[in-house]
């Protein structure tokens, strides 16, 4: 960064105040991985196609590999890192592990993340509906069933569920 004009981004990351110094050109993939450690998001596409690389943005899924860092300026970030914990998963986390929803796992923390943020907006979802907004996120190895599965299933029980992004 040093013949390179630099900015300083705040925005709120994983509910917790983050400020990064940064070139206007980088992106946010590259901010949360080499900035604040955080590997959840995968790069895989670089097209912003596969979902590998999803993180919800003000609740929103985005593909952090085709978004701009300086454009979560005073936005919320959450990632993958920032939803649950180990002695306490989030409900869709929970659902994935219960239902056998991932292999590999490389698609699993974009795809849980969208996942929440459909939950949010539509806590009962139809099949179609769950297929529908999932279509950006890829996964090579479970075939989808087990996914979907989980989704149903945690709108099937929503009532009981907290799913706040």
């Amino acid at each position: 960064m040093n013949d390179i004009a630099v900015m300083d981004v705040t925005f709120t990351l994983n509910n917790e105040p983050a400020s990064a110094r940064i070139e206007p050109r980088e992106l946010l993939i590259d901010v949360l991985r080499e900035n604040f450690g955080l590997r959840g998001a995968k790069r895989s596409c670089d097209l912003g196609v596969c979902g590998a690389c999803t993180v919800l943005v003000d609740g929103l899924p985005v593909s952090s590999c085709s978004t701009l860092a300086a454009d979560v300026a005073g936005r919320s970030v959450l990632t993958i890192e920032g939803l649950g914990t180990p002695q306490a998963l989030d409900p869709v986390q929970q659902a994935f592990i219960e239902h056998g929803a991932m292999q590999c796992g490389f698609c699993t923390p974009g795809m849980v993340l969208a996942v929440k943020s459909l939950l949010a907006a539509e806590p009962s979802p139809t099949e179609e509906q769950v297929r529908h907004y999932l279509r950006g996120n890829i996964c090579r190895c479970t075939g989808y069933v087990k996914i979907i599965e989980a989704v149903m299933d945690l709108a099937k029980r929503g009532a009981r569920l907290k799913t706040n992004p």
